[in-house]
């Protein structure tokens, strides 16, 4: 059994450039599989069924009879569909579901290999429509799958060649990297035995018993990934326990430091004891790296990457006071979050209209002028994978302009307490790293693409090194 850290630095030592590939199995090695309940067994409408197909396929190894099930499937509920509307049905499959299957430990080892400059191929026996919503997410520009045959725009339903299943998988990928050498495969079945065989390093993730048999018989290193599991019965019970704490932790809070008068000592209470009680309620423990740089300067524009809609209650429990927030404007009409939000002073922006967006921001300056900090999410969105988005300027225009610092506060696993979209929380331990404070002063307002993305990347390196605590 090797672990991640180790697979990581055997990348990073190990040849280097465009002549090595990097492949990488789709099931069950980048994603882990979809529950069959609730797909099969039902009645669907047609575009309802479409989507089970396109989900179902999505598993964890499979035997030959599983493979032709899908592909009989395939044929008997996509045949007659415009390409385009399976190419919007796997953008919304992958945005509603898939997504949250993706493994957080996959996109390290992704991005590891574009570090080092390696051809990274995402190979499946799957059609493109489950597979390149993924691969674009991760940056991944080479995919081998099934390719499916179109007729006027429509597919016919039968397959282009012979389905990548077993050996025409690892002649796909044999054929592509003909001129390559293929460095690295990841899989995790023993039906993609050939095309582990191809590798000068093949590493197995949770294999099946047969192909964890042949990965000790031959020395090949063993990774785990957690699994990603849907919510159950207790997170519920846990989630709807910490939004009852977060009313009440709010209404403590303020009644607690009522007698002071002054709104902004019973906001940062209500914040205090708010977060303090949804984060016992739910089960999450917060590790915090660099907790002193979360006190001082103040002060500062607080950056942070945003994956989780617990964000905004991991952040400000790190933050723990005297910091106010920027937030979407559809957030202040939500029942529980809004009105909180509102008393603590957030300022709400209309992220559809950029001269109002400009407009709302500027009070901010004032805001930190009169020494409250500020904490925002560049990115302007949740992300769909552990990698940060680009970032939009307002906000270091915001620092600038008040002459105040920006202070990275970078926050790992969120994404796997809640996924993106998900209200449910896990327990758990969601890693967090509040870096330097970087100084903004000199910077060029109207040229600062370069230092902007240099901020961007210095999130995604902590994510991928992360740093030790003291």
């Amino acid at each position: 059994m090797s672990s991640l850290a180790e697979a990581v630095a055997a990348i990073r030592s190990g040849p280097q450039g465009a002549r090595v590939a990097a492949v990488f199995d789709f099931g069950g090695t980048v994603v882990d599989g979809l529950p069959r309940r609730g797909l099969a067994g039902k009645v669907f409408r047609r575009g309802d069924e479409r989507l089970a197909t396109l989900l179902g396929g999505i598993q964890r190894g499979g035997s030959d009879g599983e493979y032709k099930r899908f592909l009989h499937a395939v044929e008997r509920t996509w045949a007659g569909t415009p390409e385009s509307e399976l190419e919007q049905l796997g953008r919304k499959a992958f945005a509603k579901q898939i997504y949250g299957r993706m493994f957080p430990e996959a996109w390290q080892l992704v991005r590891a290999h574009q570090l080092a400059g390696h051809t990274v191929v995402l190979v499946s026996e799957l059609t493109r429509f489950q597979v390149r919503p993924v691969a674009e997410r991760l940056g991944i520009d080479k995919v081998l799958c099934t390719e499916l045959a179109v007729q006027d725009g429509v597919l016919t339903g039968h397959t282009v060649g012979a389905p990548l299943w077993r050996t025409e998988k690892s002649a796909a990928v044999a054929e592509f990297a003909a001129n390559l050498e293929i460095g690295y495969v990841y899989a995790d079945s023993v039906t993609d035995l050939s095309l582990l065989e191809l590798a000068a390093r093949p590493t197995v993730i949770d294999p099946d018993p047969a192909l964890a048999a042949i990965a000790i018989g031959n020395n090949w290193p063993t990774l785990t990934f957690r699994l990603r599991r849907a919510p159950r019965p207790v997170d519920y019970l846990r989630t709807i326990a910490g939004f009852a704490g977060l009313i009440g932790g709010a209404l403590i809070g303020v009644l607690r430091k009522s007698y002071t008068g002054k709104r902004q000592t019973m906001a940062d209470a209500l914040m205090h004891d708010a977060t303090t009680v949804t984060l016992r309620a739910i089960d999450v423990r917060l590790r915090v790296v660099g907790a002193e740089n979360a006190r001082a300067p103040r002060p500062a524009v607080f950056l942070f990457n945003h994956q989780s809609q617990f964000d905004v209650i991991i952040v400000p429990k790190v933050l723990d006071g005297a910091v106010t927030g920027i937030g979407k404007k559809e957030l202040a009409n939500h029942p529980l979050f809004g009105p909180l939000m509102r008393f603590v002073g957030v300022t709400f922006i209309d992220r559809t209209d950029t001269e109002r967006a400009k407009a709302a921001l500027a009070p901010v300056v004032s805001t930190l002028r009169d020494g409250l900090s500020i904490a925002v999410a560049p990115e302007g969105t949740r992300s769909f994978t552990p990698g940060v988005g680009p970032f939009k300027k307002g906000a270091f225009h915001i620092a600038i302009q008040a002459g105040v610092p920006v202070i990275p506060v970078v926050v790992r696993n969120a994404g796997e307490i809640a996924w993106r979209d998900s209200p449910i929380a896990r327990s758990g331990i969601v890693d967090v790293a509040v870096l330097a404070p970087i100084d903004v002063s000199s910077w060029n307002p109207a040229d600062m693409d370069a230092e902007v993305e240099g901020v961007r990347q210095l999130f995604e390196n902590t994510l991928l090194n992360w740093p030790e605590a003291d």
